[in-house]
């Protein structure tokens, strides 16, 4: 009987492979998701805060699909005289999906220092953690199995509607400038998520472990010339058995009287997840403020049952300088991207 339901809640969620019990929900927009890419990413940035939102809506055209939404928020702060950082982080998710409204919220506490390594130039290394709580839960008064046709309930007497559990992370990032202008830059980064291997089953008596997952990041953004920027985003992920790789560039148009500081930045380019979507997206920098629209065109096997429509992902980000006595506004190297 645990094993139909099971089968039946991974349907009712609409997640394709039988080890997926355990895997993570992911972002189009991933690079709008920093800590949740690596906690070793946060605060690099042209900025004291920085406050992101995601929301996402997919897999509307198959059944009653995903719609998630993510907030993270950070801190960067000068812990001493030197040029090393140090930056306090706050990541949250929610999510919920299928008829019986499987639900997962989460809300992790991040660190991150940023050592620097250099004394000319703006190269750092960044060691970053994070750890709190996750909590799932589903309506179990709109399962359905055979027993309730029969009179007998749904026939699970040790499934719980709801968990709740700690998790954690660690990340390492290296980011450096690129030749002379100090705008380019490359970020690399690794990531281990879920490194307690915590229990992740609704049975009592089921020990089903959320697996570990490796996430290896590569990013980097150079002006082509004085009004033009190419930025290049992509994540190769390994958890269990499963694995994916997310890339794409966007080329940006600088617009504005000072090209070293525009404006307005227009963004537009795709990212493609290998084996399941295209991914076109747009995105506005009006500083402190950016906006950015993407949407999943389908081209896994389920391509022909969704007519290739996918999910909408929206991202607003704010950054800004707090010009208070500890800012980075004057800095001359700081961790940026």
């Amino acid at each position: 009987m645990k094993t139909i339901f099971c089968y039946v809640l991974l349907l009712c969620t609409i997640v394709f492979r039988q080890d997926a019990c355990a895997q993570d929900i992911h972002f189009s927009q991933f690079h709008e998701t920093p800590l949740y890419r690596n906690p070793a990413l946060a605060g690099i940035m042209k900025g004291d805060l920085r406050v992101q939102a995601v929301l996402r809506s997919q897999w509307n055209s198959v059944a009653n699909g995903y719609k998630t939404g993510s907030l993270n928020v950070e801190y960067k702060t000068k812990p001493g005289q030197g040029d090393d950082y140090l930056t306090w982080g706050l990541q949250a998710y929610y999510d919920r999906a299928g008829t019986t409204n499987l639900t997962t919220t989460i809300v992790m506490p991040a660190i991150n220092y940023h050592k620097s390594v250099s004394e000319y130039r703006n190269r750092y290394i960044s060691l970053g953690f994070m750890g709190g709580v996750v909590q799932r839960r589903f309506d179990r008064s709109k399962m359905t199995t055979d027993n309730q046709y029969n009179g007998g309930g749904d026939g699970e007497t040790r499934l719980n509607n709801g968990q709740m559990y700690l998790d954690g992370s660690v990340g390492l990032s290296y980011n450096t400038g690129i030749g002379e202008n100090e705008q380019s830059n490359l970020v690399v980064g690794v990531a281990y998520h879920h490194f307690n291997k915590p229990t992740n089953s609704f049975f009592e008596d089921d020990k089903v472990m959320l697996e570990p997952k490796l996430v290896f990041s590569a990013d980097f953004k150079i002006d082509m010339n004085e009004y033009s920027t190419l930025t290049f985003h992509s994540d190769y992920l390994k958890q269990g058995s499963s694995s994916q790789f997310i890339g794409g560039m966007m080329f940006g148009l600088k617009m504005g009287a000072l090209v070293d500081e525009p404006e307005y930045v227009l963004h537009g380019g795709a990212f493609m997840r290998w084996g399941d979507a295209i991914i076109p997206t747009i995105k506005l920098d009006y500083r402190p403020l950016s906006l950015a629209l993407s949407y999943d065109v389908n081209i896994s096997k389920l391509a022909m049952k969704s007519a290739g429509r996918g999910g909408f992902e929206l991202s607003v980000t704010y950054v800004g300088f707090l010009q208070k006595f500890n800012t980075t506004l004057n800095a001359l190297k700081c961790p940026r991207f």
